[in-house]
């Protein structure tokens, strides 16, 4: 118990006893001081998404991303679902319902689903787990996975093929120029169309490619240092130094003014780099945090300054509001839970031009929106 809290045992039944007990873990946790600005106000919207047609369920979904128009791309893994899940699909059907919806559904502002991939198609191998979608300027959407897939596909909005990056089945390590290890995320320089790919599994390293072509541009470790696969982290925890490579780099984006934003998941941090790999600065997030990491994926307010960071942290289940300048913590939301507004590990994030935040949960199978209230006032000011 922390600041000589005190927490009153109460004489009635047992469910008061169980409050009593969440009150004492919430007064022990994490002490956020006092913001320095206002944060903007984000509150649940319980009809998004809408019921998904012809009795459909979402698999674990490890990325999401919006369009310039407004759209919300989600990829899923459909064949992680459970027979219990889908027992209309069995022979014979051992339940009415459901189906898996496809890997791949487009939903507009209002939840509804405009359009979808099944997977399909020449000249690709979808993953059995994507993770990481973005819709880059061009409207062409980039896909990254999970497991031995080890490549990026870029496709037409419409999920025409266009490119592969990496080689299928095969890994190289860190600093191979030309194979990936297990992609997490990608964006897309609207100015000079590199793709920057976070190689954060299998590998530590974010790395570049020419958006066109697909030619590898350039790589970068932690601090802009090569990275180095045979480095030993340190003991994790509060009181410990930050490692001096990359742990998971799990998601990434960039800000106008030429700025990179790195999550670091297994190591609690964000990164902040120039386009070119030069180290800018670090900011830890809940050090204590053990198991994968405090920093899953980021975000950007949709203002002209890009006033505030967004940053989903998994296992403290909640979203942190960062001022982008000093990355100072000026608000978060959430808490852990199945209910509508609460998360269980938050995985994806991202925001719309009314400042609406979308996030996924991959375990528990689920998206949300989060609806910012008097725009007039935020965010930007």
């Amino acid at each position: 118990m922390g600041s000589g809290a005190r927490v009153t045992k109460p004489r009635t039944g047992r469910l008061s006893g169980l409050l009593a007990g969440i009150l004492a873990v919430t007064v022990g946790c994490e002490t956020v001081e006092e913001p320095s600005v206002a944060p903007p106000n984000l509150q649940v919207d319980p009809t998004w998404p809408q019921t998904l047609p012809n009795d459909c369920i979402l698999g674990p979904a490890a990325g999401l991303a919006v369009d310039g128009r407004g759209h919300i791309w989600v990829v899923s893994a459909p064949g992680q679902l459970s027979d219990r899940e889908i027992g209309a699909t069995l022979d014979p059907p051992i339940a009415e319902c459901c189906f898996p919806a496809p890997p791949l559904l487009v939903f507009d502002r209002q939840g509804e689903v405009v359009q979808w991939w099944d997977g399909e198609g020449e000249g690709f191998t979808w993953p059995d787990f994507p993770h990481g979608v973005f819709v880059d300027h061009h409207d062409h959407v980039w896909i990254g996975a999970l497991g031995n897939h080890h490549q990026v596909l870029k496709f037409t909005r419409e999920g025409e093929h266009l490119l592969t990056i990496g080689e299928l089945g095969v890994t190289g390590g860190s600093n191979d120029p030309d194979r990936l290890g297990v992609p997490a995320d990608i964006w897309v320089d609207p100015e000079t169309n590199e793709a920057f790919i976070a190689d954060g599994y299998g590998n530590r390293r974010v790395v570049v490619f020419d958006g066109e072509t697909g030619e590898y541009l350039r790589h970068w470790g932690a601090y802009g240092e090569p990275p180095d696969d045979e480095y030993t982290h340190p003991d994790r925890g509060a009181d410990q130094p930050p490692s001096r490579q990359f742990g998971t780099v799990h998601g990434l984006v960039g800000s106008r003014d030429g700025l990179l934003y790195v999550a670091d998941r297994r190591n609690n941090r964000i990164q902040v780099f120039q386009r070119d790999g030069t180290f800018v600065e670090e900011r830890i997030i809940a050090p204590e945090t053990l198991g994968s990491g405090s920093a899953f994926d980021l975000a950007l307010s949709p203002d002209p300054q890009e006033r505030y960071l967004f940053l989903a942290d998994g296992p403290n289940h909640l979203v942190r509001i960062l001022l982008r300048e000093t990355l100072e913590e000026v608000g978060r939301f959430g808490r852990g839970g199945r209910q509508v507004g609460q998360f269980l590990r938050p995985h994806n994030i991202d925001s719309d031009a009314d400042g609406n935040l979308y996030l996924t949960e991959a375990e528990t199978l689920r998206i949300q929106k989060f609806s910012l209230q008097d725009p007039g006032g935020a965010p930007g000011g």
